[in-house]
């Protein structure tokens, strides 16, 4: 009704008002909590959205256009070997850069055309937790541990959470096997290996382009050199792209050698190595849109936006609100949020069995769009949370949320739903305190 869209309207001009009009612009909690707000966002301006996260906006598009969903569900379907469905289901996160809420049609499709619980739930579980942009922010942020730890959690907890579902629904399972639809084969439009061969060479361009530092103390080993030369290795791995764009794609060769060339002279030039990377990025975008031999490169770059636009705002949000909150905290730099340390220390610092069920649950019913959970939990660290129960959010969180349990329970009813979200938090719980008891 009008009235109440006008409600909604005068509720929000008196939030607002009330907001400014009590703003405590005297407390110097406050104004440092608005420069950590800067910080934090400039930041991750500065050293995150060039070289890490528009990268891994192409390969989710490398995904979303030239891998077809059916070539994907065939592998976990009811048909497929088990050790195949639960092993492709598990590590499909890595490639699919999707939040709780968007892997729900996915799951939703194949759980209703056939596919088994146990493989349908380690999809839905590992889609969230483990894609490819959350891999590389979480060890490029929070540390290499939590990176390898959330990698390694997430996957298995999609292989014994999935594997337990069905053993606990074996029945229904026996049942739907004996009457299931099989899946039709979807024809591929070129050979896997040259898709393989694209989406490889763009996920590795972006692993060495963000090769971390081994640490101060640290001038030799294989993982110093890898970083001493890891701009010679991604150019090489720029050279690859350039014959997949040319022979895999079908480009122009003539376009794509300029922008090669341009590339390469701005690199030359240029005192930072994100200059190249925005040419590269940019010419790529141009090339693609401008395609007129194969409509499927114009799809992926199409794509490609997609993701941008809906994961940079959120992200955007996530960021400042963490550094509103809780605070800017990297490098050198310390600045206090508007929430005291001791409030965050008294819930989910140390690494209490409590500290991390807690953590669990407010991870499992928040929503936490694509990659906020990073910023946020950066935050919540450099304010006093533990280890173990960081591990445990992100491992409850990114895969669930009030919204997608809602949905969840009207595909598979109230009682499935109920103990996929207790196995998820209780895993969360036992996994957060084992890390924390290891580092």
């Amino acid at each position: 009704m009008e009235w109440k869209k006008e409600i909604k309207i005068l509720t929000w001009i008196i939030v607002v008002f009330l907001f400014a009009f009590f703003m405590p612009l005297e407390s110097a909690r406050f104004k440092e909590a608005i420069m950590a707000t800067f910080d934090l966002t400039k930041w991750y301006a500065q050293e995150h959205v060039i070289l890490c996260l528009l990268p891994a906006f192409f390969i989710a598009g490398v995904i979303s256009v030239f891998v077809s969903q059916g070539a994907v569900m065939k592998y976990f379907g009811a048909k497929a070997k088990k050790w195949v469905a639960y092993t492709v289901a598990s590590v499909s996160g890595t490639i699919l850069a999707v939040c709780s809420c968007t892997i729900l049609p996915l799951f939703s499709s194949i759980h209703k055309r056939g596919a088994g619980l146990g493989p349908a739930i380690a999809f839905l579980y590992s889609g969230p937790a483990i894609n490819i942009l959350a891999i590389i922010l979480t060890a490029r942020i929070l540390g290499f541990e939590m990176g390898v730890a959330r990698v390694i959690g997430a996957v298995v907890f999609a292989i014994v959470i999935g594997s337990a579902m069905s053993l606990i629904y074996r029945k229904e399972e026996k049942a739907k096997r004996e009457e299931q639809i099989n899946f039709p084969d979807m024809p591929e439009k070129r050979p896997m290996w040259q898709t393989a061969l694209h989406f490889f060479t763009l996920v590795l361009i972006l692993v060495f382009a963000n090769w971390g530092k081994p640490g101060n103390d640290v001038t030799s080993g294989g993982w110093y050199w890898l970083w001493a030369n890891k701009w010679y290795i991604t150019s090489a791995f720029g050279v690859v792209l350039v014959f997949s764009l040319i022979y895999i794609l079908k480009l122009k060769w003539q376009y794509v050698l300029l922008a090669a060339v341009a590339t390469a002279v701005s690199a030359f030039i240029s005192p930072s190595p994100l200059i190249p990377m925005v040419v590269g990025i940019g010419a790529v975008a141009v090339i693609t849109l401008f395609d007129k031999r194969e409509p499927e490169n114009k799809e992926w770059t199409l794509s490609t936006w997609d993701f941008a636009k809906q994961i940079m705002p959120l992200l955007a949000i996530g960021v400042v609100i963490a550094g509103f909150l809780l605070g800017s905290t990297h490098d050198n730099t310390a600045m206090a949020g508007i929430i005291p340390n001791t409030w965050i220390a008294s819930f989910v610092g140390g690494n209490s069995v409590f500290s991390n069920f807690f953590a669990s649950i407010v991870g499992a019913f928040m929503y936490f769009a694509t990659l906020t959970e990073v910023p946020i939990l950066q935050g919540l660290i450099a304010a006093g949370m533990g280890k173990g129960p960081a591990l445990a959010l992100l491992l409850a969180g990114p895969s669930l949320s009030l919204p997608n349990m809602l949905v969840i329970r009207g595909v598979m009813g109230t009682q499935k739903t109920i103990v996929y979200v207790a196995l998820v938090v209780v895993m969360a719980t036992l996994s957060g305190f084992v890390f924390g008891v290891l580092f």
